[in-house]
């Protein structure tokens, strides 16, 4: 079976700084894969360029057999290669719900005019994404405070719900930046299970950057290792575990910091 994703020999240049250099790597269809790494190896960028947020200096992403790098990032989205951002695509003062519901508006049929206008397509998206929504909201265990101001949330449920939002896109391929920052242990493990039902019920791919390794090594099918921009490791989270070459970029020491 053909990968679902593929990151062919991506490489960004920043001036002389090399980013990510010549990185690759394949995900399979309903894969949970994170890539992990030291501050500064690359992490985030790499992310940046499989959504076409930055252009690769050489290499390619393909997803479904067609390149999707260095198109623009609403079109890589509606393809269903869909980046979340933290904090920073929630809208603080609308409540839960209409914030899933604005994040339908990428699959819209609708026309802006129509919208505008109240066209029959309109109506008919307002409806359905309504529905969607709170469908979603139930889904991500936010359904009992979908009326809530967004501002008052607490960390967990605001990761939640850049999850859920990121679900409104109907993706086949979900990338979470950083899901289980700022959280405590039991809003850790919650979130675990939450990314696991995405992708066991909804059948959604998930790839993940994110620092916390005991959330990593007990929710990843596969993890990718950067160090100084370039693939250091890739392997189950067993094989990671003890590859020395990730021991040696973490500090040259074995410890908790990842996993061992």
């Amino acid at each position: 079976m053909s990968p679902l994703l593929e990151v062919r020999s991506v490489t960004r240049r920043f001036g002389g700084l090399v980013a990510v250099d010549s990185v690759a790597f394949d995900v399979a269809e309903k894969e949970i894969l994170s890539v992990i790494g030291p501050n500064g190896a690359g992490k985030s960028t790499l992310f940046k360029l499989i959504a076409s947020f930055l252009k690769t200096s050489s290499g390619e992403v393909i997803f479904k057999g067609e390149k999707i790098s260095d198109r623009s990032p609403h079109e890589v989205a509606r393809r269903g290669v869909v980046r979340t951002f933290q904090e920073t695509t929630i809208f603080r003062g609308m409540t839960v719900r209409d914030n899933v519901i604005v994040a339908h508006h990428l699959r819209s049929k609708a026309s802006l005019a129509g919208y505008f206008f109240a066209s029959g397509d309109a109506r008919a998206d307002e409806a359905a994404f309504a529905r969607s929504a709170d469908e979603i909201c139930d889904f991500i265990g936010l359904g009992e405070i979908k009326d809530e101001m967004a501002s008052n949330l607490p960390q967990g449920h605001l990761r939640a719900l850049g999850i859920a939002i990121g679900l409104a896109t109907d993706p086949a391929v979900l990338l979470l930046d950083e899901p289980f920052a700022g959280m405590n242990h039991d809003e850790t493990m919650r979130t675990v299970e939450l990314v696991r039902g995405v992708r066991d019920e909804r059948g959604v791919t998930v790839l993940l950057v994110e620092h916390d390794m005991p959330a990593v090594m007990s929710i990843s099918d596969r993890i990718v290792v950067l160090n100084f921009g370039q693939k250091i490791a890739e392997g189950t989270p067993a094989e990671i575990r003890a590859d020395d070459k990730v021991i040696e970029a973490y500090l040259g020491a074995e410890d908790e910091s990842i996993g061992l």
